[in-house]
C-alpha cells in the first residue's frame, strides 16, 4: 500500500467532482492499485486556504470544508506546509493569455517535490517544457490529461501506449459548447436560445465569450502541439475565429446543402519542424468524420507517421468526466 497526502486547489465543478469520484473509487484504488489517501488542503478565491492535518472526511468536504477544516492561513506557502501534501490537484481558473496564477502554483508545488495535476490548460501552453524540466529534477510528475477533452486520454495514449509516433497533423471539434450552439441553431434556435441552453446545461459560463470567441478552442490546440509536438505554441499564435459572424440562415443553408459548419482545431507540422495553427468555422463535407459530431460530443483526429488516422471521440462530457483525467492521473503517479 502507498498512502498519498492530497490537496485540492481550486474548488469548482471539477474540484468537487473529483472528491465525489475519489470517494466512489476509494475501495477499487485500494484494492486494484494499493493507493490509500487522505486529503489535508482545499483551497480557492471563495474558501480560501484551508487544512485538515487529520484530513478531510469527504462527505464533509463536500458539504461544508470551512467547517471540515481545523485551520485556515493566508498564503500558497503556508498552506503547502501547513497540508503537506505528496499530490497537488490544481483546478483554479484559467488565464488564457498568461496561465496565472496556476502556473505560480505548480512552480511552488513542484520545486516542494510535490506531484501535479492540473486539469487547467494555462499551465500547460504557457510552461508546459519548464514544469516537465522542473519536476523531473525533483524526481516528482506533472500531469494534465483533462486539459484538453476532459477524460478522454489523449496525453497519456501517445505517452503511454504510443512509443516512436510522431505526430505530423491534428484535426478537431474540441470546444463542446460552440458544436451545441451550432448544433441547435441547425435544429431552429436563435443564437441567444441556443446559448442559454447551454448555459442551462453546464456546458456554457455566464459569459460564453470565451467559447464562441474561440479562445478556448485556440488553448486547446495550443496544448496539443506543445505537448504532442514538441514546439511551444502560444493561444495568441492561433489567432482564433470564433462563431459569431455566423447567422442562422447561414448555418441552417449549409447543413442543408450538406456542407454543415463546425468550429475546426488544426495544427500540422512540416518536415523542417515548423507548426502552423488555426481554430475557426469551416463548411466541411458530408464525408469529413467531424461533419457528424453535434451536440456536445468532441472527436480529434491524429495523423501520425506511423498511423495514418487515429481518431478519438468523446461524448457527453461534463465536469464529472473532466474529473476522470485527474483521478486517472493519480493513479499514473502511484505506478511511477
Amino acid at each position: 500500500m502507498t498512502h498519498y497526502r492530497l490537496a485540492l486547489l481550486g474548488f469548482g465543478n471539477v474540484g468537487r467532482n473529483l472528491v465525489k469520484l475519489l470517494g466512489e473509487k476509494q475501495a477499487e484504488l485500494q484494492a486494484r492499485y494499493g493507493i490509500t489517501f487522505v486529503l489535508t488542503g482545499i483551497a480557492s478565491r471563495r474558501l480560501g486556504w484551508l487544512v485538515n492535518e487529520n484530513g478531510f472526511g469527504l462527505e464533509a468536504a463536500l458539504a461544508d470544508p470551512q467547517t471540515a477544516s481545523d485551520q485556515a492561513v493566508d498564503t500558497l506557502d503556508a498552506w503547502l506546509t501547513a497540508a503537506r501534501p505528496d499530490v497537488l490537484f490544481e483546478n483554479s481558473s484559467m488565464n488564457p493569455h498568461t496561465g496565472q496564477p496556476a502556473l505560480d502554483y505548480c512552480r511552488a508545488a513542484l520545486g516542494r517535490g510535490i506531484h501535479v495535476i492540473t486539469a487547467n490548460k494555462g499551465p500547460v501552453v504557457h510552461g508546459y517544457h519548464e514544469l516537465r524540466q522542473l519536476a523531473e529534477s525533483q524526481g516528482v510528475r506533472f500531469l494534465f490529461e483533462a486539459a484538453v477533452m476532459g477524460g478522454a486520454p489523449i496525453f497519456s495514449l501517445f505517452r503511454e501506449a504510443l512509443p516512436a509516433c510522431n505526430l505530423k497533423r491534428f484535426r478537431g471539434i474540441l470546444n463542446s459548447t460552440t458544436n451545441l450552439i451550432l448544433t441547435e441553431m441547425e435544429h431552429g434556435l436563435s443564437y441567444e436560445a441556443a446559448v442559454k441552453k447551454a448555459q442551462d446545461l453546464g456546458i456554457a459560463e455566464t459569459d460564453p465569450s470565451f467559447d464562441v470567441d474561440g479562445w478556448d478552442a485556440a488553448v486547446k490546440v495550443a496544448a496539443i502541439a506543445t505537448v504532442l509536438m514538441d514546439v511551444p505554441v502560444k493561444p495568441a499564435d492561433v489567432k482564433p475565429v470564433g462563431i459569431t459572424a455566423l447567422t442562422q440562415a447561414q448555418i441552417q443553408a449549409a447543413r442543408a446543402a450538406g456542407r454543415p459548419y463546425k468550429l475546426v482545431c488544426q495544427a500540422e507540422k512540416d518536415a523542417a519542424g515548423t507548426v502552423t495553427v488555426s481554430v475557426g468555422p469551416q463548411q466541411l463535407e458530408s464525408g469529413d468524420p467531424l461533419a457528424n459530431v453535434n451536440g456536445s460530443d468532441s472527436l480529434a483526429i491524429f495523423e501520425t507517421d506511423t498511423l495514418y488516422r487515429l481518431n478519438l471521440s468523446e461524448g457527453g462530457a461534463d465536469a464529472y468526466t473532466t474529473a476522470y483525467g485527474p483521478l486517472a492521473d493519480f493513479v499514473t503517479i502511484s505506478r511511477s
